[in-house]
Order: C-alpha cells, then sequence, then structure tokens
C-alpha cells in the first residue's frame, strides 16, 4: 500500500474489553493492534474505558444517602481491574507500541498508585515503546462522578508527531467549549475523541468540532452487548432493564472540512481505517482558523491552569 509523505494511515478501534479482566483485555487490544498494523496503520485508537471497562448499567448498589456492600465489592472488582501508571501492564501497553511501531493511544480507568481513586484517562504511547504522557477527563459526567476523579490542567498535552499534533479529549468533555479551545490554541491536528456516546446526535458534535478546529477528528466508542458482561458480579441484577446491545458503537472518522473520511459504524466489532490527506489541514484554514486569522486576542483571552492538582494547595495563594 503506497502512502505519500503527505499522508498518514490511521485505525479506529471499534471494540469492548473483556470487562473486568485487565489481562485479557490487554491480549485482545493486543491482537486488535497487529491487525490495524499489519492494514498499515501508523496510528491506533482505542475508546474509553477500554481497560478494562466502562461501566456502563451498573450504579455499584449506590443511591442518594447509601451504597451496598454488594456493591463494594463489585467497585473493588473494577477498582483492581483498572491500570496503573507506571505498572507491569503500562509497561505491556508500550512494548505493543514498539513491537507494531504505531502511536497506539488507549483510554483507561487508571488507579493511582496510594489512593484509592480512579481516573478515566487516555495514554499515548510513540512507535519506540515510550509514554509520551496522558490525558485525565476533566469532569466525569453525571454517575460516572461515583467512580471517577477529576483530572486537573496539567494533563491536556498536545504532542509532536511526524504526522502533525495529535491530542485528545474524552466524551462529554467535547462539551466544554474552553476545553476544546485549549486543544486548538496548542495546535491539535488529529484531534483524538475516545467516547461512550453512541447517540446520532454525537455526530453533530464531532462534525461540528472538525470544523471549529479544522481538524481530522476520530472519534472511537465501544460496541457492548449485554452478555459480555461477567454474570457473577454482586449486583448483576442492575443489568435487568438494560438492552441486549447497550452500545451500539457509532465510531466515525471526519475531515477538516466535518465531512466524513469514514462514516459511523453501529452494530458489531470494526477496525475503522482511513488515509488522511494531512495538507487538507492547511487548505481548510484558508477562510477559516481558530487558532489563527479568526481568532482575536485582543478580545478573547484564554488562561490553562496547568499546575498539578497536588500542588494547588501550595500555589492558592499565589
Amino acid at each position: 500500500m503506497t502512502i505519500s509523505e503527505n499522508q498518514v494511515r490511521v485505525a479506529v478501534v471499534q471494540a469492548s474489553p473483556v470487562i473486568m479482566n485487565l489481562t485479557e483485555s490487554i491480549e485482545k487490544l493486543r491482537t486488535l493492534t497487529s491487525d490495524a498494523a499489519n492494514q498499515g496503520a501508523k496510528l491506533v485508537l482505542f475508546p474509553e474505558a477500554f481497560l478494562s471497562a466502562y461501566p456502563r448499567g451498573l450504579n455499584f448498589g449506590s443511591k442518594i444517602g447509601s451504597r451496598s456492600e454488594k456493591g463494594r465489592e463489585d467497585w473493588y472488582r473494577y477498582w483492581e481491574s483498572s491500570l496503573a501508571v507506571p505498572s507491569v501492564e503500562n509497561d505491556q501497553l508500550a512494548k505493543i507500541a514498539k513491537d507494531y511501531a504505531v502511536y497506539l493511544v488507549v483510554g483507561i480507568t487508571e488507579k493511582e498508585h496510594g489512593s484509592g481513586t480512579l481516573y478515566c484517562s487516555v495514554l499515548h504511547f510513540g512507535p519506540d515503546g515510550t509514554l509520551l504522557g496522558k490525558h485525565r477527563k476533566l469532569k466525569p459526567t453525571g454517575i460516572e462522578r461515583l467512580v471517577w476523579g477529576e483530572g486537573d490542567g496539567s494533563t491536556l498535552p498536545v504532542f509532536e508527531t511526524p504526522y502533525e499534533k495529535i491530542g485528545s479529549l474524552i466524551c462529554w468533555e467535547n462539551y466544554m467549549p474552553l476545553a476544546r479551545m485549549a486543544m486548538y490554541s496548542k495546535g491539535v491536528e488529529l484531534y483524538l475523541a475516545p467516547t461512550a456516546d453512541s447517540r446520532e446526535v454525537w455526530q453533530s458534535t464531532i462534525r461540528h468540532i472538525a470544523l471549529e478546529g479544522r481538524c481530522f477528528v476520530l472519534s472511537c466508542n465501544q460496541f457492548v452487548t449485554k452478555d459480555m458482561y461477567p454474570t457473577d458480579l454482586a449486583c448483576y441484577d442492575e443489568l435487568d432493564s438494560e438492552p441486549d446491545v447497550m452500545c451500539s458503537g457509532g465510531s466515525a472518522i471526519i475531515g477538516p472540512l466535518g465531512n466524513y473520511v469514514v462514516e459511523p459504524v453501529y452494530g458489531k466489532e470494526d477496525i475503522l481505517l482511513a488515509n488522511l490527506d494531512l495538507s487538507q489541514i492547511v487548505k481548510s484554514r484558508l477562510d477559516f482558523d481558530v487558532n489563527g486569522h479568526y481568532s482575536r486576542p485582543d478580545v478573547f483571552q484564554l488562561r490553562i491552569d496547568e499546575r498539578p492538582r497536588t500542588n494547588m494547595k501550595e500555589t492558592s495563594s499565589e
């Protein structure tokens, strides 16, 4: 397959993990990364919380004012199947990126050393196996706040690559105008949007972002059915009212003028592949450049607090 110097071949992996089994989920990720790389992909994107579950349909025995012991058992199981950075599992992901010489971008549930708090994060690995950095979701949505803590401005990176600058926001963070503007201000050109949103209206969101940022948008979701869940969950009955197809997918790739490069895929696991013509990014900015001639820094200014939260008490009085 011939790829010109102005192109990059990318893969968006629409799949589910082996729910709450980190070891088997990483093996599935390796297989899917191999499949994508063997088809020429240089950047491989996995969905939100791929390792090792987006806990759709579960409330962990919780309601306002109380939590159940069975719910705590399931939450501990979820915590156990989450991934720490650094860790042996993190090293395994780095090796997968290196083995297949790809930029590997993976949504994880991250557990922090010395803490019981979980975060919804995205890890970015280079083709040499280096962990380039991570992004933690700034604001979990709804009941997600029960299981995930909030990220801070220290994990809003955009990375230089031979294939333009890459950066990521997760799911409904993409509805936060200033979060998007933070990405644009850092020059993002391949905008990665792992998500759990399979609604048709999500397509309006990612197409708007592509137009607004004049960037390629890679939106990546899971395809999940109820029979993928382990039946020995203590609170398995929380899933009784859920449909057989719990997340239908909707992954897609959008060009910088808001048109589909790959239209959304529903109802199955799949690897979406595309050759992106990177010259389209500059061409699209003839008439609109959100971070250039269409900005008004004399009128609007954006301040991003990139201090780690752990230092906030020390610096809050500055």
